[in-house]
Formats: C-alpha cells, sequence, structure tokens
C-alpha cells in the first residue's frame, strides 16, 4: 500500500504547473485591520455581495486588479497582478489522482489544454467556478436559502437550507446544492455531477462520482475563507482539499456574458486537426 500511495506521490509531484488550481490562495502578509462581519437579523454572517474568486488583494475591482498581468488592467505596474490557471499556489497539496488518472491528467497538458471544456461554452463546474478570477461572483442571501451567480459562463446555483438532496437528481455541471449552518461557517454538500468538468486547472477530470464539500466562512467585511474539499473514489485515491478565498468588489456588478458569439477555441481545434495534429478528446 505504502509502494503504490508513493507512485501516486511521485507522478503528481512531477506535474507541471500549470496542472494546479486557479487562483487558489489565502491572505498573507500585512493586512489592513479586520473589521466586522456583516450580520443577518437571525445573526448568521451575511454573505451576501459581489466578490473576486482567486485573489486575496483587498479593496475595488479597480484597485486589486491594477497590476500588469492576466486580469490586470496595467495602471499600477507595481500592483500584484491576479494568478491565471497555469500558476500553483503557494502550499497547496498535490491533487491525489490514482495513477492511470495522473497519467489522463499529464496528457491533457501536453495537449495544451486544448480540450478544456469551457472551450466549448461549457459550464465550468466546481469548484472551478469560484476560483476563476477573471469575473465577479454574487451571493445573494435569504433565511431559507443561498444564491450564487456567476458572471463567467452566465451559470447560478440555488443552495436551499436545511433540507436534503432530492431523489430524482440528473447529472449536471453544476451539481445539485444543499447547505447548513455550522456555527458561522456555510457549508453546502454538492452531489449529482455529470464528468464533463474539471475540477481546478489543466486535465483535472473527475467522474461522475463527484461529492464536493464547500465551507464558506466570512472572517471580516471584505474576506470570505472559501474550503472545499473534493472526494470521488474513480480517480482519487483520498479526498483533496484546497483553501482559497472570496474577496468583496464593492461597486462591481456582473455583466452579461455569452461565450458562443466570441468562441473561437472548437474553430481552432478543427483548424489544428486538419494541419494533421491529434487532439483525442479523452
Amino acid at each position: 500500500m505504502r509502494g503504490f500511495l508513493m507512485a501516486v506521490v511521485t507522478v503528481m509531484t512531477c506535474l507541471p504547473s500549470s496542472f494546479f488550481a486557479q487562483g487558489v490562495v489565502r491572505s498573507t502578509g500585512a493586512t489592513p485591520a479586520k473589521s466586522a462581519v456583516p450580520r443577518t437579523p437571525d445573526g448568521k454572517p451575511d454573505l451576501t455581495g459581489v466578490w473576486q474568486g482567486g485573489s486575496n488583494q483587498r479593496g475595488t475591482w479597480e484597485e486589486a486588479n491594477a497590476g500588469l498581468g492576466v486580469g490586470g488592467t496595467g495602471r499600477d505596474p507595481s500592483a500584484p497582478a491576479n494568478p491565471s490557471s497555469s500558476e500553483r499556489p503557494a502550499g497547496a497539496e498535490v491533487a491525489p489522482y490514482q495513477p492511470w488518472a495522473a497519467t489522463r491528467v499529464v496528457e491533457a497538458f501536453n495537449r495544451r489544454g486544448i480540450d478544456d471544456p469551457t472551450t466549448l461554452c461549457l459550464p465550468p463546474g466546481l469548484p472551478r467556478a469560484n476560483n476563476v478570477s477573471l469575473f465577479p461572483i454574487q451571493i445573494v442571501q435569504t433565511p431559507q436559502q443561498i444564491v450564487i451567480l456567476y458572471e463567467y459562463m452566465s451559470v447560478f446555483r440555488l443552495i436551499p437550507l436545511n433540507t436534503k438532496h432530492p431523489e430524482d437528481l440528473l447529472p449536471s455541471y453544476m451539481g445539485n446544492s444543499v447547505g447548513h449552518w455550522e456555527g458561522d461557517t456555510l457549508v453546502v454538500d454538492v452531489i449529482g455531477f455529470n464528468d464533463k468538468t474539471w475540477l481546478a486547472g489543466v486535465g483535472t477530470f473527475h467522474s461522475d462520482a463527484l461529492h464536493v464539500t464547500e465551507r464558506y466562512t466570512r472572517v471580516d467585511k471584505d474576506q470570505i475563507n472559501y474550503d472545499v474539499t473534493m472526494e470521488d473514489p474513480n480517480v482519487l485515491t483520498k479526498p483533496w482539499t484546497i483553501h482559497s478565498t472570496l474577496m468583496l468588489r464593492e461597486g462591481t456588478r456582473l455583466q452579461e456574458y455569452v461565450c458562443a458569439e466570441n468562441n473561437l477555441g472548437p474553430d481552432r481545434l478543427e483548424k489544428l486537426q486538419k494541419e494533421g495534429i491529434n487532439f483525442r478528446r479523452q
């Protein structure tokens, strides 16, 4: 057994850095003094607001994204840029894929992620949707349910509280979510996935047995700690946990996102195939 696990670790530690998750980082270093956590009339932390996933920078959208690089405006060259999906977060645990599955992930990287499901305008799935730092996320909270709206791919989630999953679930991209409060942490249980999305970085596929547990903890006015654990006995050797943050972006609003109008991915893939390059979908 130990030899088997060592083989998995060896395979995974050899993965290229672009395999890892998009912007999964926690705030580090000197930060402003924490402000009080906003609360609803029933005393729960109020998660309502527009947020940016995969970032640890405080301030407005413009202030947090003023640097050069992925998602940056270039207004302040000295400001930090948002990480892209090709950056490995410091201290992140390598994904515990089974050896055969790790090989498939590496193959996806060697194809340079050209078979990324989002290239075909498909929903990003979870937890990937919460770590796409280039697009805002809006949370609307009521005593009965939480609503999460994603500008990216124009997808949404309805998370009823203190209830069970329906028994007639059909496989879906974003899964079926139910939530409950554990103290000041919103815990969301998600099942009912299809197998057509990536979890984090390039090639991080899963099966329809995926089970996701999310934990949202608002630690002050500007920051939600986002901890997510993924379980999939068909491809993983053990649960895989990622820690990241959602940062409040006051004054930001969601805008219309229509992928099909500017979707160049399929044409690019067809061109490469005609040139004799075999990008076989797995």
